[in-house]
């Protein structure tokens, strides 16, 4: 049974989901104390976070960071915020989607379902022990670690499936069209910003390992990783 933690503030949204979510057999927990939303995400162990923006103490994007200081599981906001910044924001501390208020529970599930499925499910399954390389960089699709020479660092799913991307084309142009479909296929928040702001964070991962400048932006076209490490170790 999967696990999912709503961080909300809002009692009657949060009797609202969790009703919804337990008739299609989730297990959910709400967070009792702002203050210590961390605690209670280790004590729970969720497979996926539905988060708030708005929050009492710290906000939304605060919780987010600490999350992802440990763990890679699906985040999802969801929030009255409709600004293109606020979406961008989310995505840049670390979330995986951005669901606005009010929302159509519909959507809502098929959202939950489609993180959950990249994370845990069938499109992960097929993922497992699988790893991908280039140049000494190594990317373990199935525990989402990237590693090159003795620096390993953490990465998203979402991150992942980008990396698994451009690691298997390295050297060719992978258009944006390309990455979207992989990536976003059957969800609905996709805008222009989207894909930038992750390509960013796939940046700062592979400068986190050693390696610089080697994700290529070709203007009209798409990305291209240019293994050109390789020449200097």
């Amino acid at each position: 049974m999967f696990k999912i933690f709503i961080v909300e503030d809002d009692q009657g949204l949060v009797g609202l989901l969790e009703e919804h979510l337990r008739r299609f057999g989730y297990d959910t927990e709400c967070a009792a104390d702002f203050g210590a939303v961390i605690a209670e995400f280790e004590r729970f162990q969720p497979h996926l976070v539905l988060l708030d923006v708005n929050l009492p103490m710290y906000d939304g994007f605060y919780w987010c960071r600490q999350i992802r200081n440990g763990s890679t599981c699906p985040i999802i906001f969801i929030s009255a915020r409709d600004g293109k910044m606020d979406q961008v924001m989310a995505l840049e501390n670390g979330a995986d989607d951005y669901l606005t208020k009010p929302f159509d529970f519909e959507i809502a599930l098929a959202k939950i379902n489609s993180q959950l499925r990249r994370a845990y499910g069938s499109y992960a399954a097929s993922q497992q022990q699988r790893t991908v390389a280039v140049s000494g960089l190594t990317l373990d699709v199935e525990r989402l670690t990237l590693a090159f020479n003795e620096d390993k660092t953490d990465l998203s799913p979402t991150e992942a499936k980008i990396l698994d991307e451009l690691i298997a084309r390295s050297g060719q142009v992978v258009s944006r069209d390309r990455l979207l479909d992989k990536i976003w296929d059957d969800q609905w928040f996709v805008d222009d910003n989207t894909l930038n702001v992750y390509v960013t964070r796939v940046r700062k991962k592979l400068a986190s390992v050693g390696i610089e400048d080697a994700l290529q932006t070709i203007r009209g076209q798409g990305y291209r990783l240019l293994p050109n490490w390789g020449d200097e170790t």
